[in-house]
C-alpha cells in the first residue's frame, strides 16, 4: 500500500489515529528502510508514530521489516550472543557500557555492542572503546567467545542508520530509536539487553520481546544505555524464548555505597575508570555485578 494511505492512518492524533497490523506495519517500515519514499514522507511518518506511539504489533511488524533487510553477525560457537544497543552516549554520567561488555566477556560469552552517534554533544561508546583498544569492525561478521566487538549501525542496515539519523534534522527521536533497543542483530542465539527511561515503556517492550520470542533483559538504564545505573539497584525483568521470567526485584531509594565514578566524562577518563574496577583497583557497582549474573543466566536458559 502506498504510504500516504499509511500515514493517513496513523497521522490522525493519539486518539484519532487508527493502529497498523503486524503485517502492515511491515510493508510500511520496509519502504522508509528502502528509501523508495521521499523525505517529506518519512518525516510525516517520523511525527506521526511519534504523536501516536507504537503498538506492539505495530513494532513487530517494523521488525520483521528490519530483520528482512539486515545483515545479521553469525554466530561461531555455541554459546549465545549478548548484544548491547548503545545509542544514547553519556550526557551527565559516564557510559558504561564498554565495562559491562568486558565484564560479560571475560565470563566467556561473545559481545556484540551496537550503535551509532545520534547527538552532538555527548560521548558515545565508540569513542570509548577506541581508548580501550577496540576498533569499530568493519564489516559483519563472527564473534568468538570471550571477545566484544562493536558493530557500528550502517553495517548491518544502511536505512537503518538514515532514519536514526532524523533526528539531527527535526531533533525528536522516532521510532527506529526504540527500534534498536529491541532488535537482535545476530542470525542465531542472543541475550538482547536493554533498558527504559520512562516506565511507560516497560509494559510495551515487555509485550514486544513477547511476540518476537526473544530472550532478553530488560531494566531501567542509566541515561538510557543498557548499563544498570549504579546508584541504585533496579529492577530487572528476564525473557526466555519470550516467557517472563523472574529475576531481580528492585530496591527503592539511593543506595548509600555510591559509585567512585569520574566527575569528568570524557573518553579516556571513563576509559581509565573502567580499566581500575577490571583490574580490581576500583569496586565493582552491586547493580552492574547483579546485571552481569543475570545476563549469564539468561545465556544458560
Amino acid at each position: 500500500m502506498p504510504i500516504a494511505q499509511y500515514i493517513k492512518e496513523i497521522g490522525r492524533g493519539a486518539r484519532g489515529a487508527r493502529p497498523l497490523t503486524r503485517e502492515q506495519a511491515a510493508d510500511l517500515f520496509g519502504q522508509v528502510l528502502d528509501g523508495t519514499v521521499t523525505d517529506l514522507e518519512v518525516g510525516a511518518f517520523c511525527l506521526a508514530m511519534r504523536i501516536k506511539g507504537e503498538t506492539p504489533d505495530e513494532m513487530a511488524g517494523f521488525l520483521d521489516a528490519t530483520y528482512a533487510r539486515m545483515t545479521r553477525a553469525p554466530v561461531s560457537g555455541g554459546k549465545p550472543v549478548v548484544v548491547l544497543p548503545s545509542y544514547n552516549g553519556a550526557r551527565k554520567l559516564p557510559v558504561l557500557t564498554p565495562l559491562l561488555a568486558l565484564l560479560v566477556a571475560r565470563r566467556g560469552l561473545p559481545v556484540l555492542i551496537h550503535g551509532t552517534a545520534t547527538e552532538s554533544n555527548r560521548v558515545f561508546v565508540h569513542e570509548v572503546l577506541g581508548e580501550l583498544g577496540i576498533r569499530a569492525r568493519t564489516e559483519v561478521g563472527p564473534i568468538a567467545e570471550g571477545e566484544a566487538a562493536y558493530l557500528p549501525t550502517e553495517l548491518l542496515l544502511p536505512g537503518l542508520k538514515r532514519l536514526l539519523d532524523v533526528r539531527r534534522v527535526v531533533g525528536l527521536r522516532n521510532s527506529s530509536h526504540s527500534l534498536v533497543k529491541l532488535m537482535n542483530p545476530v542470525a542465531g542465539p542472543a541475550v538482547i539487553v536493554s533498558s527504559y527511561t520512562h516506565a511507560e515503556y516497560a509494559t510495551s517492550m515487555a509485550a514486544v520481546f513477547e511476540r518476537m520470542g526473544s530472550t532478553a533483559l530488560l531494566l531501567r538504564g542509566t541515561e538510557g544505555e543498557v548499563v544498570a545505573d549504579a546508584r541504585r539497584l533496579p529492577q530487572m525483568d528476564g525473557f526466555v524464548a519470550g516467557q517472563r521470567v523472574a529475576l531481580q526485584q528492585g530496591r527503592k531509594g539511593t543506595t548509600t555505597d555510591l559509585p567512585d565514578w569520574p566527575r569528568d566524562i570524557a573518553a579516556d577518563r571513563t576509559a581509565a575508570y573502567i580499566r581500575d574496577v577490571l583490574d580490581g583497583r576500583t569496586p565493582l557497582a552491586e547493580a552492574l555485578e547483579l546485571q552481569v549474573e543475570h545476563i549469564l543466566h539468561l545465556a544458560s536458559a
